[in-house]
């Protein structure tokens, strides 16, 4: 019985999208509960809503203040912006991997198997090691990531083009070679740190983690990823054309080249500014597209912002592990999600392969 009203609503044909969107966005209010008080000093949940919902203009007022200044210390200046860099950077991941999937039809597309991450991570290395893009202010980091990110992506969706087609296989082989090479240079770049101290920060970042996470991370990446969902939102025909392949989609009113331009730069933008705060985190944008739409289809409508919800709890959940499992020290997130994705790859690879 609850096997066939599971079934019901996770209907790859008609999906409930009511109630779909009600359990995940009731996941992302319990993980940003739980997922705050969780760690060496444990917060009750219903200290951490109070104290959340004190820091609300006007509501602040009417809720008892019971909970200890640890406690508020602890929630507001440590795991509460962490917390939301995880749901915003898992977001954002996901979102990038559909994108990604669309551009270049095919499921197990991402930023990581593509190289998209690599060419990020090289160029901001070279920006946080010999502050090359320094003189681009504030967003010095998020911008060199973004040029990184845009120059791998367009090299790769160049090469594995046939005859005006993407190879599909050529594509995959392009993104590791691609991968590789800029794996290669990022190493190139740390060996040639020029102090101890530069060298070992850049190093924790290109592992992936929310642990330096403070309110001023939040804007930009949000910002990214509002609008660049909000663009797609309003393609999502286009989107779903796609996937009939180039000609169809033409033939159908798409103007395919235009959007292949609008999904390189979307890519390129969302990819390059969430790894410039949160480091390499690989895979989320893989796993997670894929089972959304083996729930619910594959209509990018309901795709995009159930995909956004899923790889936002995802990454809080993997980051929760990643600060408990050897507390009080950390395992970075990226490690955690590669040890989960790569197994994942592997058995879709071969799934892919079977069909």
């Amino acid at each position: 019985m609850l096997r066939q009203y599971f079934r019901s609503i996770f209907n790859r044909e008609k999906p409930r999208m009511g109630i779909i969107a009600a359990l995940l966005g009731g996941g992302a209010f319990l993980s940003l509960l739980f997922g705050v008080g969780l760690g060496p000093v444990f917060v009750p949940p219903g200290a951490v809503a109070k104290i959340i919902l004190n820091l609300i203009p006007g509501i602040g007022e009417l809720i008892p203040h019971n909970w200890t200044q640890l406690q508020e210390n602890i929630v507001v200046g440590l795991r509460l912006p962490r917390v939301l860099l995880g749901l915003i950077v898992g977001a954002s991941l996901a979102v990038t991997g559909v994108t990604m999937q669309a551009l270049v039809r095919n499921q197990l597309a991402d930023p990581f198997i593509l190289g998209v991450s690599s060419g990020a991570a090289a160029a901001a290395t070279l920006g946080m090691l010999f502050g090359v893009f320094s003189f681009l202010g504030r967003y010095s980091l998020s911008i060199s990531a973004f040029l990184g990110a845009a120059l791998t992506i367009i090299f790769v969706y160049i090469i594995s083009r046939v005859r005006g087609r993407i190879n599909i296989t050529q594509l995959l082989l392009s993104g590791v070679a691609v991968s590789m090479i800029m794996d290669g240079v990022t190493r190139v770049i740390t060996l040639s740190a020029p102090n101890a101290l530069g060298l070992h920060n850049a190093s924790a970042w290109m592992a992936g983690s929310l642990a330096g996470a403070n309110w001023a991370y939040l804007t930009l990446p949000l910002a990214v990823l509002l609008v660049c969902s909000g663009v797609l939102m309003a393609h999502y025909r286009a989107l779903n054309l796609l996937l009939l392949g180039e000609e169809s989609a033409g033939a159908l009113g798409v103007n395919v080249r235009r959007t292949q331009k609008l999904l390189v730069l979307i890519a390129s933008l969302m990819a390059g500014v969430t790894i410039s705060v949160s480091g390499t985190i690989g895979f989320v944008g893989l796993m997670v597209p894929h089972f959304t739409r083996l729930l619910i289809g594959a209509d990018h409508k309901k795709v995009l912002p159930a995909a956004a919800l899923g790889g936002g709890i995802l990454v809080v959940w993997v980051d929760v592990a990643a600060r408990t499992v050897i507390a009080p020290e950390e395992l970075p997130v990226g490690i955690l999600t590669a040890i989960i994705g790569g197994p994942l790859f592997i058995f879709l690879l071969k799934r892919k392969t079977k069909d």
